[in-house]
């Protein structure tokens, strides 16, 4: 005899919560799903890219670098009651955001980056791109580690336009096209000597 199909269970935000401060899980389209633990390249690769961003922008404007920003790794952002991510880096202008959430950051990034994982690349490419796109987030980059490429979106209201860029070339990136971005730099391929 045939049973009746009943939809799986939407988990929310407060059963991602109720996990614990130091769970490794994100809550995407109401399911929640633990992250991979890094390996040394993805690790590697996140590390050189916040070091990058974090250095010329994780501060106040002035000075040397342009500055501007909060620049946080692995910090909790809540999209809706279904989505909450654990981006890699997710950064917030200053001019928007006076200062940063102790727990849970409620207010969309203006930049998102994530290093491709295997066994990720689908959520990172379909499932968080439109939860994002919806959400306003300004600027989205993907790095993926394999094929030394940086992926940035930049959102438009009809959905985001991608560009690409590979690890040996050099460019200004939204939002931080203030400065010049040697891509080599995101992956380790060389030093962040400036």
């Amino acid at each position: 005899m045939l049973q009746p199909v009943t939809a799986a269970r939407k988990y929310t935000v407060d059963d991602l919560l109720a996990l614990g401060e130091d769970t490794r899980c994100e809550l995407i389209h109401g399911e929640i799903v633990e992250r991979a633990a890094a390996n040394w390249p993805h690790s590697s690769t996140g590390k050189a890219a916040l070091l990058w961003s974090a250095r010329r922008f994780d501060r106040r404007p002035g000075v040397r670098w342009p500055g501007g920003w909060w620049i946080a790794p692995e910090i909790h952002v809540l999209y809706g009651v279904e989505d909450t991510f654990c981006h890699d880096i997710a950064g917030w202008r200053r001019d928007r955001v006076a200062e940063m959430s102790r727990s849970l950051m409620k207010t969309r990034p203006d930049w998102v980056c994530e290093v491709l994982s295997p066994t990720h690349r689908a959520r990172d490419l379909v499932d968080k791109l439109g939860v994002l796109h919806v959400a306003g987030v300004p600027d989205y980059w993907v790095v993926d580690e394999d094929e030394r490429m940086l992926m940035m979106y930049q959102h438009t209201s009809a959905g985001y336009v991608m560009q690409t860029a590979r690890s040996g070339d050099v460019i200004h990136a939204r939002p931080f096209d203030a400065v010049e971005l040697r891509v080599a730099c995101v992956f380790g391929d060389e030093d962040d000597e400036e």
